[in-house]
């Protein structure tokens, strides 16, 4: 039952989210931001939060309650929202973003950890599956809504966040009827298990994962590609309302192949599947590059849409196969938080070669990056087989 509440919340809560996420960059810009502010948008909001991913995680841990930081990062992410909608100049629009992002980052972990924790260690995957395969319905439907609100009804970008702030809202009211799966509060351990204190086969997976999210820009320079490629024959609003479609098409993919590719991790293992993942990503980021024409563009938004469902599910179950039953919260705030410290630097590099090179050098960087990850993958699975601890390490 909690799976299914967490994920009608998520669901809720994308929806909101995908009505705002599909037309940001656009709103950026028309704000007056060029693509590092773009750039600095999309960074900045997750590593800002990265902080309180491994916190609220190692907190979760540390005193056995998961449900309160959960609630209040689905609520504080609601208020930005909120203020979003008013946002006067792109400064305040990243003020806002960035805010939206540090409740995501309090409830990320254990919201993950509480799923875990409900699931036993043979469908994890699957149960990851599931909740990402109803977060991500919900993006559709928000992406798809976003498209209508814009296209048949001519609603300003500010309207349609403000419209998302408000089911971001409604969507706490079933989070309310979540069980906490209670834990016996766990002893202190300092700011909980330092990075060299946990399993040597974690480490080395969150650095590779790192590696993977320094290349992996934000979602808004493919929305802006797509955009640019249809404003060289079409109308602005018809560049506009074709980049969403598009951006719906990707949620449409990942929710389709969330639950096989949770189903197939559990079957074959994460680290392949996380190296089909990685693999599939350089390439996509390369078909950006130099691909312009309509077929292609629908392609690799169908590419991007199953990188996801590839890569997200299969590493959080990845960190909880590998992390001591008692820290699992901790071991996915750690994941997070490098994915989160990288975002900026990830977000500043893309926006910094979209302005000064080209866009082209964009996808180029995320291309061999996402390669790269691939292969540091395929060898860590070359390497051994994972372990699984039973206890969190003492430092």
């Amino acid at each position: 039952m909690n799976i299914f509440l967490l994920g009608l919340v998520s669901l809720l809560t994308d929806l909101s989210s995908e009505m705002v996420l599909p037309i940001l960059p656009m709103y950026i810009t028309a704000l007056g931001g060029t693509a590092f502010a773009v750039g600095l948008t999309g960074g900045l909001g997750d590593s800002v939060a990265s902080a309180l991913k491994v916190l609220s995680g190692y907190w979760s841990d540390r005193y056995g309650a998961r449900k309160p930081f959960v609630f209040w990062g689905y609520a504080l992410s609601a208020m930005a929202k909120l203020s979003l909608a008013f946002s006067t100049v792109w400064q305040h629009a990243l003020i806002s973003r960035s805010a939206e992002r540090v409740g995501k980052g309090l409830r990320e972990a254990p919201r993950d950890a509480i799923i875990a924790d409900s699931a036993g260690s043979q469908i994890r995957g699957r149960a990851f599956g599931v909740h990402r395969a109803m977060d991500t319905t919900g993006a559709i439907g928000g992406s798809l809504l976003a498209f209508l609100l814009f296209w048949c009804f001519d609603l300003r970008f500010e309207v349609i966040i403000l419209a998302g702030a408000v089911i971001a809202f409604v969507a706490l009211i079933p989070f309310f009827r979540i069980a906490e799966v209670r834990r016996e509060p766990q002893k202190d351990r300092g700011l909980g298990v330092s990075f060299k204190a946990l399993p040597k086969k974690l480490r080395w997976f969150v650095l590779i994962a790192a590696v993977f999210a320094l290349g992996n820009f934000t979602y808004m320079f493919f929305v802006l590609r797509a955009q640019d490629v249809f404003g060289e024959g079409a109308s602005e609003k018809s560049a506009v309302g074709i980049a969403i479609l598009l951006y719906a098409l990707y949620n449409v993919v990942y929710a389709v192949m969330s639950i096989p590719a949770g189903i197939l991790s559990d079957r074959v293992g994460r680290g392949k599947v996380l190296t089909l993942g990685y693999l599939f990503f350089g390439l996509t980021c390369i078909g950006f590059a130099f691909l312009h024409s309509t077929a292609a563009l629908v392609v690799l938004f169908v590419l991007y849409g199953l990188v996801y469902a590839l890569v997200v599910g299969a590493e959080r179950a990845f960190a909880c196969d590998l992390a001591p039953e008692d820290c699992r919260g901790t071991a996915l705030g750690t994941l997070h938080t490098f994915i989160g410290l990288v975002a900026l630097p990830a977000g500043l590099i893309a926006g910094l070669l979209w302005e000064h090179i080209g866009s082209w050098a964009t996808f180029i960087y995320g291309g061999a990056l996402g390669l790269t990850a691939g292969v540091l993958m395929l060898r860590f699975c070359a390497s051994s087989e994972p372990e699984v601890t039973r206890q969190c390490p003492d430092e």
